[in-house]
């Protein structure tokens, strides 16, 4: 009773309550918190008190450590102790007895590493033998393995951007578990943004943000997952920038990473885009065939491994199965797991039209599937032989400008969004630079059959069609030419028949100059609930 009126009902049902005392190996009596922002509360404003009722309590005059549950792992509850300490009795009611009332503790005893990886908010499998490397995540990765070992000359802080399911949260995670077997006695704190925003709230509910900021400027590494979530957030943001000045200023390793560039992270406050971008980027690009491919292939070892499959897929089976997932590696994961739990063990004698029966609607071609504006710029980047960044750049050459509006119309076409909100995820342009690309593309695909060509190619992809093999030259090349009927669009008026055209067999979407008719709206298309842009904005490059 005495200690919770001492320190008030809130820490005490938060940080107190939740706790259960425990004992180590050599017999020291340890109270076990359930994270390590509580521990480092206790330790703060309640642990002194805490062992002067104590002392009263125990016979035998042993005094309290506090500990988080990650750190005992898998030490044994007090009651269960017989030996290394004599007569051992149950400790659970004195902490109890600490306040009157109070139930016995809701967290049981750790019973193995796994719960203490839980408890810190690390994933065990995600660590560098576990990560595929590529092409588009090669840089990513030799800098995470720089930072994991603690070496110097490192840049501070460390951002990966990039789309999400590539890998970043992975990346983050084997650097945590990497920086502590190399420095056990190093403070390694890995937090996502939600949990962040989460338990800072929660600290100024109980006014304990003393607490909160010590917790984290405590740590010699702070790792910092979906920071773009703290966006729109400003007090959130100010403790982040408070929290970021002081472990740069005290030398400390910083890594984050956001689902795109830190000065593209618009809801962010400037002074902290300006810190988050005052390191290093390190982008995690979008995986391509082989990649996604081995990926695949080192899952299903992973799970021959627990015994869920035996033998190996067939080359056909992956493939089909990559080419019908071009989500992000976890939705391919996910398809990956569901074939290894229909086939079992006649994994490596499933045929192709098995593991498409199989998979069923787990497969891109599921009618319940939902296309995002990710996606979409993903494989239209792809399509065109670019990077996803070449489309929200501020690039305006006909060899991006043309893709980044065909991007844009299959978004307004397969998406719910918002004009504006599309535009904020093509690097935040204007809705009327939307407006204007969608109504461009409507404009030429009656008049321009390769365009037509280009957009039915990306539905069906989008969708998860098979798409029959090009012929001819083949390839991108082939599927990203853009007839010069749109050069010609600017010279023919707005009445007249179109005069037929035969694309160069040699000409590609790079070859065609800008046009003087770039600016121009299709009337037929416009929204009656859409009031016409003033005219300097018609013309406004994308």
């Amino acid at each position: 009773m005495r200690l919770r009126a001492e320190i008030g009902d809130g820490p005490f049902n938060s940080y107190v309550a939740p706790s259960a005392v425990r004992m180590d190996s050599a017999g020291q009596l340890i109270l076990v918190t359930p994270t390590a922002y509580a521990r480092d509360w206790v330790r703060k404003n309640a642990l002194r008190r805490m062992n002067e009722l104590w002392l009263g309590l125990d016979g035998q005059h042993r005094r309290l450590e506090v500990r988080c549950r990650a750190e005992v792992g898998s030490a044994p509850p007090a009651t269960a102790v017989a030996a290394a300490g004599g007569n051992v009795v149950d400790a659970t009611p004195r902490l109890a007895a600490l306040s009157s009332g109070v139930a016995a503790p809701t967290v049981g005893p750790v019973a193995d590493g796994a719960r203490a990886v839980r408890a810190a908010g690390l994933q065990e499998r995600l660590t560098f033998d576990s990560f595929v490397e590529g092409q588009g995540n090669a840089f990513a990765l030799a800098i995470a393995k720089q930072v994991a070992t603690w070496a110097d000359g490192h840049f501070n802080p460390v951002f990966f951007c990039g789309p999400y399911g590539y890998g970043k949260t992975h990346l983050l995670n084997a650097i945590a578990w990497e920086a502590q077997r190399l420095r056990p006695e190093a403070k390694v704190v890995y937090l996502t943004a939600e949990r962040f925003l989460s338990t800072f709230v929660k600290a100024m509910q109980d006014r304990s943000t003393a607490a909160f900021k010590d917790s984290l400027r405590s740590a010699d590494m702070l790792l910092l997952d979906d920071v773009q979530f703290v966006g729109g957030k400003a007090s959130t943001q100010e403790e982040l920038l408070s929290t970021l000045t002081a472990l740069i200023e005290d030398g400390k390793r910083i890594v984050f990473s956001a689902d795109r560039a830190p000065m593209a992270l618009t809801e962010v406050e400037p002074r902290l885009r300006s810190h988050l971008a005052a390191g290093l980027t390190c982008p995690v690009e979008a995986g391509d065939r082989e990649l996604k491919i081995a990926v695949a292939r080192n899952r299903l070892a992973a799970l021959s491994a627990l015994g869920v499959v035996k033998g190996e897929a067939a080359p056909e089976v992956l493939a089909h199965l990559v080419d019908r997932t071009p989500g992000s590696m976890r939705e391919l994961e996910g398809a990956v797991n569901t074939l290894a739990a229909a086939a079992g063990a006649r994994l490596s004698a499933v045929t192709l039209d098995e593991a498409s029966a199989l998979l069923g609607a787990a497969l891109r071609g599921g009618p319940e599937r939902r296309i995002t504006v990710d996606e979409i710029q993903k494989t239209v980047a792809e399509h065109f032989s670019l990077k996803q960044a070449d489309l929200l750049s501020e690039r305006r050459t006909r060899s991006v400008a043309r893709p980044r509006q065909i991007a844009m119309y299959l978004c307004k076409q397969h998406t719910t969004r918002s004009y504006p909100d599309i535009g904020r995820r093509f690097g935040g342009r204007d809705h009327t630079t939307v407006l204007h690309g969608v109504r461009k593309i409507e404009e030429l695909m009656p008049k321009d059959d390769q365009i037509a060509r280009d957009v039915e190619a990306l539905t069906r992809k989008l969708r998860g069609e098979i798409l029959p093999p090009l012929h001819g030259e083949g390839g991108r090349a082939q599927r990203g030419r853009v007839g010069a009927a749109d050069a010609a669009l600017s010279g023919s008026g707005a009445s007249g028949p179109t005069r037929p055209f035969q694309a160069a067999p040699n000409r590609s979407l790079r070859d065609h100059p800008p046009h003087e008719g770039e600016g121009e709206f299709c009337a037929r298309s416009v929204s009656p609930s859409l009031p016409s842009p003033p005219d300097p904005l018609v013309s406004k490059a994308i």
